[in-house]
């Protein structure tokens, strides 16, 4: 688009509303350092350093309205504009703070007009960093703010300079690389926009990386002289973009040529030590928020609607938590948050607010060092001065805390990320003891830093499927050596040297005739697979939406996930969400993947996928798993439910689902799940690999080929089946499971985990693990054929019996050491 700032573009000013619900500049005013008794708070300031305020317009609120004045140790600028409507130096009630913000995001709104829907915010760390939010409130759209704190393992897509700040440099770091690069209006939020320096920094390198047609600039305050606007305007059409303009008020400041030298002499003069923490013991009070996993702390990373939404509906509990740690008949409370971390802290104040009858204000920490004096026309009058605690990339130095001592507060709730819930935190002379000396309770909130995970795997570069079909929440292992021969794995597993997901065993490569069985029971068999999708699919769809994200249970739930995907879209229309995770029996389910659900869904609307149930073990493991999970359902939806372990099911049938008679050729190529200690980190997901190299073998896509190519076939059945179902007692019965424990102790295995049931746990036990016999029950017929030919390739005897729940159950050979012989004598090769 041709044109610039002089060429369609615009300045949109305005004041605060007189009821001060959006702007709040009517309730500006606080206890100390604002006022003052009816002077303002910049008039100590005026008269020493010869600064002067000029509003322009005709409007009633102007910049003495907004701002007061504070001398800054900063060899670039002397002054310090305080706010009085941020909620960083001066505490302010939450309502005005988020309400101006939203105040001005509505500005933009209506300005951008049907490009609205398309922008993204970008707020400026530390200062604007809830401004930035609140704004992305009003306009309805996602937020990004810059940051000053490095995130190892996450990539800047960008970075400028803020050459007259105490900390200069700022860093980019979307979670989602893709927020940046849309071509919607991008809006970028300051407290203040003095010369545009700043922001023409910030226009540069972004628009080397990211060009669009259209920006927008907000601020509090509009600064500018008539040469920064030129100055703008020109930048503006040598970029070929628009850029506006919204201000809730504009004006200048005017200072005097010698600016400089007279701040410093009088902050030489005026500057005294803050007194240190009473020493002695003192008391903080913890309080569990029950912060939504997976939900972002703030916009470090980015922060779209529906994590707002999420927001929104959480802050009355944990408010809630808040109130129940106040001091009986609090009167004033301060929430405090910590410097970038001022969204978080700022929306928990507003529902304090509402849930308590004290009066809530908020603020938070900073960087910046700024002089305090304690007079009513200065607008910091008091400051606590504290060791950073959060590991800062600048090393370590002091932080502040503005106006909090002094205020009379019954109670401060200290607001965290849990990056910055650290010793130093804690200490004699931080952040906490500080506070324990100016009030009557501290309360400290914890929210959970948010780091950001990898994006999910896809094929091809993943997996042989289509990107489409699934999202692996995995991390790739292809190049390291993972597998061991069969019996070594199994005397380690058995020894309690090693767990079973610590290794991979030696892919098995199918003969010829096995191959020829696979394909006969795929013909046979894929219309009963394509009516059981259907039924456990229009089952979900039926109780709990169409809204579900299926999360498969790699990697045997896997294929059944993405044909479950696939009936959704062929028979209704719907493009159901798909990600693949692992959990391993004995040590839980992969948590990581678990934050990638709740950070991208609504964790009610997942519902876990395996492909059939044996004796129940990941049933039960998964629902531990999940205890500390609350938002998620721990049901699994199956296909097969011989052992009656659930109640979301296709059949309760124990028959042969072709995709378990074969290993990673008929599951996108994908081996079984990796977690070791050494290969997954904190915060990694669990491993897997790619097998590439059995491309030729590969039979995933005609095996998902060949059942959807029966779905029309079946939808009438299928109907049938699901009203049944719906009309049914399908609570579990756990036959299963009883059936494996009285089997486990009629041979003497002693270790229900060495009894693996039905058709599925079978074949992986002669594929996988070190079979000691095969029990069959009797007529199993066809659905046991390669059964039968896998047990004879490895000298398994099949013993056929007439009181099994199941088609059949593999027992691993107990005891194991590779010197030990299989039922018929012969040595277990």
């Amino acid at each position: 688009m041709s044109g610039g700032y002089g060429e369609g573009g615009t300045t949109v000013t305005g004041e605060a509303d007189t009821d001060g619900k959006r702007h709040g500049a009517q309730h500006a005013g606080t206890h100390t350092g604002a006022d003052g008794g009816g002077q303002w708070s910049g008039e100590w300031v005026a008269q020493r350093l010869g600064v002067r305020l000029e509003t322009s317009g005709d409007g009633p609120g102007g910049l003495r309205d907004l701002l007061g004045l504070a001398l800054r140790r900063n060899p670039r600028r002397a002054h310090l504009l305080v706010s009085r409507v941020l909620g960083k130096h001066v505490p302010q009630l939450p309502a005005v703070v988020h309400g101006t913000g939203v105040g001005l995001g509505e500005r933009v709104r209506d300005l951008l007009g049907e490009d609205a829907g398309r922008a993204v915010v970008l707020g400026y760390a530390e200062t604007a960093t809830a401004l930035g939010h609140s704004v992305a409130d009003g306009l309805g759209a996602p937020c990004l703010h810059s940051t000053r704190r490095p995130v190892p393992g996450v990539t800047p897509v960008g970075g400028f300079e803020e050459e007259h700040s105490h900390a200069t440099s700022h860093l980019l770091l979307p979670e989602d690389p893709e927020l940046l690069a849309g071509n919607g209006p991008l809006v970028l939020v300051d407290d203040e926009f003095s010369t545009g320096t700043t922001v023409l920094n910030t226009l540069t390198a972004l628009h080397r990386s990211f060009p669009r047609e259209r920006y927008v600039i907000v601020a509090l305050t509009d600064l500018r002289g008539e040469a920064d606007r030129v100055r703008l305007e020109k930048f503006a059409a040598d970029l070929g973009a628009r850029i506006d303009v919204v201000a809730l008020v504009t004006g200048r400041v005017r200072l005097p040529g010698d600016v400089l030298e007279r701040g410093a002499a009088l902050v030489e003069a005026h500057d005294t030590p803050p007194p240190a923490p009473a020493p002695g013991p003192y008391e903080v009070h913890r309080v569990d928020l029950g912060w939504p996993l997976g939900l972002p702390d703030g916009g470090r990373h980015g922060f779209t609607p529906a994590h707002r939404a999420r927001l929104e509906a959480a802050l009355p509990a944990m408010a809630a938590r808040i109130a129940a740690g106040l001091p009986d008949g609090a009167r004033r409370v301060l929430v405090l948050g910590c410097e970038e971390l001022m969204y978080a802290p700022l929306r928990l104040a507003g529902a304090l607010a509402g849930a308590t009858a004290a009066e809530v204000r908020f603020s938070t920490t900073t960087r910046s060092p700024v002089l305090a004096v304690d007079e009513p026309g200065y607008a910091i009058r008091t400051r606590l001065v504290f060791p950073a605690h959060d590991d800062p990339a600048d090393g370590p130095g002091q932080r502040y805390a503005y106006n909090v001592a002094g205020g009379g507060f019954d109670a401060v709730v200290a607001v965290v990320d849990s990056a910055a819930d650290t010793p130093a935190l804690h200490a004699p002379d931080g952040l906490l003891a500080h506070l324990a000396a100016h009030t009557g309770r501290v309360l400290l909130a914890v929210v959970p830093s948010h780091r950001p995970l990898p994006r999910p795997l896809r094929g091809p570069e993943f997996s042989s499927y289509d990107a489409e079909d699934v999202g692996w929440l995995l991390q790739d292992l292809s190049d390291v050596t993972l597998e061991a021969p069969t019996e070594e794995r199994e005397e380690a597993i058995q020894s309690g040297g090693a767990h079973y997901a610590e290794s991979l065993p030696v892919e098995y490569q199918p003969s010829e005739e096995y191959q020829r069985l696979f394909h006969q029971a795929l013909d046979a068999s894929a219309a009963r697979i394509a009516r059981a999708v259907g039924a456990v699919t229009d089952t979900l769809l039926a109780e709990r939406g169409h809204g579900i994200v299926l999360a498969s249970l790699a990697r045997a739930g896997t294929p059944v996930g993405v044909l479950m995907r696939r009936w959704a879209r062929h028979v209704h229309g719907l493009d159901l969400p798909h990600y693949a995770l692992s959990i391993v029996r004995g040590r839980g389910i992969d948590t990581n993947a678990l934050r990638w659900l709740a950070a991208h869904h609504d964790p009610s609307d997942v519902v876990f996928v395996d492909g059939w149930t044996g004796k129940g073990a990941i049933t039960r493991e998964l629902a531990e798993a999940l205890r500390p999970f609350p938002g998620f359902d721990p049901g699994i939806a199956v296909l097969a439910d011989p052992g009656g372990c659930v109640r979301t099911y296709g059949t309760r049938e124990d028959f042969l689902i072709p995709s378990a008679c074969l290993n990673s050729t008929v599951s996108g190529l994908i081996s079984r799940t990796v977690l070791r200690a050494d290969l997954v980190g904190p915060g990694d997901f669990h491993g897997a690999k790619f097998y590439r190299e059995l491309a030729a073998s590969d039979v995933s896509r005609h095996f998902l080929d060949t059942v959807q190519a029966r779905f029309d076939e079946v939808r009438p059945r299928v109907a049938e089946d699901v009203r049944a179902l719906l009309a049914a007692d399908r609570a579990p019965t756990w036959a299963g499971w009883k059936a494996v424990e009285r089997i486990s102790e009629e041979y003497g295995i002693g270790d229900v985990n060495l009894v693996k049931p039905g058709v599925g746990e079978t074949t992986r036990v002669l594929l996988r693990r070190v079979p000691w016999r095969v029990l069959a029950r009797r007529g199993a017929g066809a659905d046991l054929d390669h059964i039968r030919l896998l047990a004879q390739q490895r000298g398994v005897p099949v013993e056929e019996t007439d009181d099994l729940p199941y088609s059949c159950v593999g027992l691993i050979h107990p005891r194991y050491t590779r010197g030990a012989t299989g039922a018929d004598g012969r040595a277990v090769r």
